[in-house]
């Protein structure tokens, strides 16, 4: 039991790289959608490049989504409107009307055949608005054509809406049936009582009708047709189009939604679990090979991981909502933040692999991986230097223009025209791009999470008003204008050589601050001609200028200074000896000297950036020793000491050519000689 534990707390790093390998692959089957997967891909105007394909079994053909839309919008302009006549509201009118009438037309001085026939007028009249009924509003459109179900008691009677009277048609009515104008005071006051006393009568039954309506939309069938088995749905070569594209179509949906039944749901996880394993072993292996440093840091290794997961659930989401937005999420995203925090090889081959994942689940799987492949490539070779915000916005535009151009051309070969072109797609590349521009906050969340290092963040800790970069200007300023000069080589050497110069600049301007505990040790900062040194021996002072390295390194974590800086710190002098005070010791004991006594503790640059800034370091410090500089002396100065480190080993780690480094030295040469001005001897 014991040895178990041991051999754990040894391995504790590979252990939870195991853990986390495993809770990735659970968690992404878990979302994954558990429908199966038709084997055949095929696209629209394009030929069947397998086999003679017959029905594996009787299956009917889908319609598709225009029709179905067309049948349900049919369904909704001729569905039945019904209407209720209330037969109690017309007794009531007639009541009140007639007596109201009457009573008029008696207190009247009119003439008996008059009284009678204005009596009639007014009978007829409201006979004839209730005949159908009175409708106060409506929102039907009156035409001849519109029909309309009044339901009368228990009666039932279809008739055009134009026979039922409005409220604006009350009044022009009543006047008609009393002829011409000009009325007499008697006709005038029965035609108010008939506008004011009739009531509508007529409502429209709003649930009754809504009921029926839902009624004909249930029986609207989705399919139309049947394939047998065994019958030829399409020959090798044929173009998928028509007919065949719709019995593929329903070939392929009754495939996912019912022969992978519950019986069948162990294989289908099962074969999603080997696929994703398989994905995600393979960028363990490529960080194995290719990135031995981000294999052994388990924070990068969980970022990385986590950055892939959050892609897949979020595209896994969408596809479960609504499949037609997968095109919104912004999935550049994650090469362009794998990019920033470690370098873009890594970001493409992880966006290719999640890509390829998402292409099981999402619909026109080739299509979607090509479109989003294309689109991975473009950020990767647009987006250098995301602190510069420019650079972004021109890149996101970039990779939403590719978006367009690859969907046009996908579209003409599937439609074989520009009419059928979904215009929707483009606003959701265009909702892309503009999802694309999170990726700053999101960049700066992530360093706070996990700890890591972005170019924006390098920006910011290269100014020079920072709170610690103030500290070393003020108490070692001869070390400040060394790391700014020294900065300056360094930034210059990495863009030649295509490293990255913010991230060696910032290194650059930090590498010496432990030099502010003992400044007066440090030649730079001797104002005077009194060296401190000279009342220490050898082995006393090595041991002060060595120490600088570890109180950077105390210091720069005090002021949070990220991981990524401090190694600049370390690594600066690698295992390389305080030669001045070793060999002082040398001569003082006239013998042997304990070489780690004299010996920087390392470790050894391993990376180029770090490399460059070791050269450019030892060289500027170097060349304030040459009392009289010219260009024969500075070209043999940074020959000897980068020759000298790279004898030692020092650049063992760093992944750097020799190419790299006789271009470095070119630089440095070139450099050195513009900072001391040199210029030709003229002739007397």
């Amino acid at each position: 039991m014991k040895n178990t534990i041991n051999k754990l707390l040894v391995n504790h790093s590979l252990f939870y790289k195991a853990l986390l390998y495993v809770a990735t692959v659970i968690l992404v089957v878990y979302f994954f959608p558990k429908s199966g997967h038709f084997k055949y891909e095929f696209q629209k105007g394009k030929p069947w490049q397998y086999e003679n394909y017959y029905a594996p079994f009787d299956f009917a053909i889908q319609k598709s989504q225009e029709e179905i839309d067309k049948e349900i919008l049919d369904t909704k302009e001729f569905s039945k409107r019904y209407f209720n006549y209330n037969e109690e509201i017309v007794t009531n009118v007639k009541s009140t009307i007639t007596e109201l009438v009457l009573e008029l037309v008696e207190a009247s001085e009119l003439s008996k055949f008059e009284k009678n026939n204005l009596i009639e007028k007014t009978n007829l009249t409201i006979d004839k608005i209730y005949e159908f009924g009175y409708l106060e509003t409506s929102s039907e459109q009156k035409n001849e054509q519109t029909i309309i179900t009044l339901r009368k008691g228990n009666k039932i009677q279809e008739i055009q809406l134009h026979k039922i009277f409005l409220s604006n048609q009350i009044l022009d009515f009543i006047k008609s049936k009393f002829g011409k104008q000009p009325y007499n005071d008697t006709e005038t006051a029965v035609i108010n009582i008939l506008y004011k006393e009739l009531k509508p009568n007529v409502s429209f039954d709003e649930s009754f009708s809504q009921k029926v309506l839902n009624e004909n939309l249930s029986k609207i069938s989705y399919t139309k047709g049947l394939v047998s088995e065994n019958e030829r749905i399409i020959f090798k070569g044929d173009i998928v189009e028509g007919e065949k594209f719709m019995e593929l179509n329903s070939l392929k949906n009754e495939f996912e939604s019912q022969v992978w039944s519950k019986s069948n749901y162990t294989w289908i996880v099962s074969g999603y679990t080997l696929l994703v394993a398989l994905s995600f072993l393979m960028i363990l292996l490529f960080l194995r090979k290719y990135r031995l440093d981000i294999f052994e840091n388990n924070t990068k290794v969980t970022f990385i991981f986590f950055n892939i997961v959050l892609i897949i659930l979020l595209i896994t989401f969408i596809v479960k909502y609504d499949a037609k937005y997968v095109y919104v999420a912004p999935i550049v995203i994650l090469p362009l933040v794998h990019k920033a925090f470690f370098d873009a090889r890594l970001g493409l081959f992880t966006h290719v692999l999640t890509v390829l994942l998402l292409g099981f689940i999402v619909p026109n799987s080739f299509e979607f991986i090509f479109l989003q492949i294309i689109a991975g490539i473009v950020t990767i070779l647009t987006i250098s230097e995301l602190y510069k915000r420019a650079n972004l916005f021109i890149s996101v535009l970039q990779i939403t223009f590719v978006y367009f151009v690859s969907y046009f051309a996908f579209s003409i070969i599937q439609e074989g025209n520009v009419q059928n072109l979904d215009h929707e797609k483009f606003i959701y590349f265009a909702l892309n791009g503009g999802a694309t521009l999170f990726v700053l906050p999101l960049i700066y969340i992530f360093e706070k999470l996990f700890g890591l290092v972005s170019d924006e963040s390098l920006k910011e800790l290269s100014n020079t008003n920072s709170k610690l970069l103030r500290e070393l200007a003020d108490k070692a300023p001869g070390t400040f204008q060394h790391s700014l000069q020294v900065a300056n080589l360094a930034e210059a050497c990495a863009n030649e050589i295509h490293a990255n110069a913010m991230l060696a600049r910032t290194g650059a301007l930090y590498h010496d601050i432990g030099k502010i505990f003992n400044p007066m040790y440090f030649t730079e900062n001797q104002r005077t001609s009194v060296n401190p040194h000279n009342e220490l021996p050898p082995k006393d002072s090595a041991q002060i200028i060595i120490d600088h390295i570890i109180n950077g390194v105390e210091l720069a974590k005090k002021n949070h200074i990220p991981d990524r800086i401090i190694d600049f710190i370390r690594t600066h002098h690698g295992t390389t000896l305080v030669y001045y005070f070793y060999k002082k010791e040398e001569q003082n004991v006239g013998g042997k000297v304990e070489l780690i006594d004299f010996q920087y503790p390392g470790p050894i640059p391993f990376s180029k950036e770090t490399a460059i800034l070791m050269m450019c370091d030892s060289v500027e410090a170097a060349s304030k020793s040459i009392k009289e500089p010219n260009s024969q002396l500075i070209d043999d100065l940074v020959e000897r000491i980068v020759n000298k480190q790279m004898e030692e080993g020092q650049f063992m780690n760093a992944d750097i050519t020799f190419k790299e480094l006789q271009t470095i030295k070119k630089v440095l040469k070139k450099k050195l000689k513009n900072i001391y001005h040199l210029r030709i001897e003229y002739p007397e």
